[in-house]
């Protein structure tokens, strides 16, 4: 949409607010008009917002509240209106505060006083609210796509490297090999949570508070079932005072969208340490990489470190609406009009983070023989060898993991990185039951296939979790 600003404010030289302003003599001072519009903000409400006033009005015929030639009009004017904004052709004014009255005036001036009437039982307050909750609704139906998208990506690099050996880490210390596509997947189960957070947020915040009016109900004989049917909610909301001044949809909206930032935050760290040349394990195109102005060597992961950089307002959104929320007696404050600025910002947010990642991801090249030369340190196979007695020589964990221990300190005492170049003496010090018979077991392609335990790192394991993956995926759609 091309969207005007507002024009500066004409009303020092008009009477007071036209929709509200019948108990004033006196115009509202300059510094008030600004911090009081929000034009700018809720402009992006307007198809919501003719949506909710078409479903109103048709209801307030319906139940004989206006006449069937007011609700046609009514519908006809909304829908000029509509493609007026679409167009960019209506002028914001700053005194007008914001998209409601702005479509309201609009709506008058071009069908006189029956446009008066479709404010008839109901208040900006819950035609507010009604507008925020559809226009998150379908935000959230957007984001859906583009986690999936990312989970897709994910699952695709996981299936061409289902046995590609690279070191898991603890404490960033090299602690045992997997399998890359089993790290991938990782991500993937995280985002599998994260939809269904999502999900959750819609399934609770789809209920209708139209008809709650200012707080306490209308004395008109309005059907506020039809207009939840007409908008696609679940039910009407059971209390008025709940339905004009609760929030907790948006803010559980930034809860899960922190939390998946916090996600892709994790991802994006991994992508800035692997390619580093430190670890080299996977290379990202020019796409997704930039250059230094006075170092010509230098190709920076940018666009990780922005995603890193920018899930941190994620969670400083979710505090931001918690600090408006917590002190609100009920039920309407202004205070609530900060909401929306928050919120947009938010899903316009996580829709970049995860199409910027999934971009990364789709583009990433893996480094193999980098991943394998990395295993070569930290003796990665110890709690093999542990295993092997434990499992062959049935001797306690404990004991076991003592064993283990002491042959990597043998090896580091001798220089050597690999304890299958453990001698046969040098195992029998170790136990007298120790012998060759585990070396052949000390190698990274036995270590990830025989973790076939489910969910494991064995190739077995990640294939069947593809299998797993690809159908949640496509019930999903």
């Amino acid at each position: 949409m091309n969207t005007p600003k507002h024009t500066p404010s004409a009303s020092q030289e008009k009477s007071a607010n036209p929709l509200w302003g019948g108990r004033f003599q006196g115009n509202s001072a300059p510094l008030l008009q600004q911090i009081n519009a929000s034009i700018d903000v809720d402009n992006r409400l307007f198809e919501e917002d003719i949506d909710g006033s078409k479903a109103h009005a048709a209801m307030l015929a319906d139940a004989g509240i206006i006449s069937r030639a007011d609700a046609a009009a009514i519908a006809a004017g909304l829908e000029t209106v509509r493609g007026e904004l679409q167009r960019g052709e209506l002028p914001f004014r700053v005194e007008l505060e914001d998209i409601h009255m702005h479509i309201e005036t609009r709506l008058k001036e071009l069908i006189g006083d029956a446009g008066g009437r479709l404010h008839t039982g109901r208040s900006r307050n819950d035609q507010v609210v009604t507008d925020f909750r559809l226009w998150l609704r379908r935000a959230l139906d957007g984001l859906d796509g583009d986690i999936r998208g990312l989970a897709l990506a994910l699952m695709g690099q996981a299936k061409r490297h289902s046995e590609t050996i690279l070191p898991g880490f603890t404490h960033l210390q090299p602690a045992q090999p997997v399998t890359f596509g089993h790290h991938l997947l990782a991500y993937e189960n995280m985002l599998r949570r994260d939809r269904g957070r999502f999900r959750d947020c819609r399934e609770r915040l789809n209920e209708s508070p139209l008809g709650a009016a200012a707080l306490a109900g209308t004395t008109y004989p309005i059907n506020r079932q039809q207009t939840a049917n007409a908008l696609g909610f679940r039910a009407p909301m059971e209390n008025s005072l709940d339905a004009v001044s609760s929030r907790d949809f948006a803010l559980e909206f930034l809860s899960s969208a922190a939390i998946l930032g916090i996600h892709l935050s994790r991802l994006a760290e991994e992508l800035v340490l692997w390619t580093s040349p430190a670890f080299g394990f996977v290379k990202l195109s020019d796409a997704y990489t930039t250059g230094s102005s006075i170092m010509p060597n230098k190709k920076n992961p940018d666009a990780a470190e922005l995603v890193r950089g920018k899930a941190a307002s994620l969670l400083a959104a979710f505090q931001h609406l918690g600090g408006i929320l917590k002190s609100l007696p009920l039920a309407y404050a202004k205070d609530l009009q900060d909401d929306k600025a928050i919120v947009f910002s938010a899903v316009d947010t996580v829709s970049l983070l995860l199409r910027a990642m999934t971009g990364m991801i789709t583009d990433m090249t893996a480094q193999p023989e980098a991943m394998r030369r990395a295993c070569a340190a930290g003796f990665l196979l110890a709690t093999d060898l542990a295993d092997w007695c434990v499992q062959e020589l049935k001797l306690p964990f404990r004991e076991a993991h003592h064993i283990a221990a002491k042959a990597v300190a043998i090896c580091e005492a001798r220089g050597s990185v690999d304890l299958d170049t453990l001698t046969e003496s040098e195992l029998k010090s170790l136990h007298p039951l120790l012998d060759t018979r585990v070396l052949p077991l000390l190698t990274l392609e036995q270590a990830v296939h025989r973790r076939i335990s489910y969910g494991g790192t064995a190739p077995s394991q990640v294939m069947a979790a593809l299998e797993r993956a690809e159908t949640f995926w496509q019930e999903a759609v």
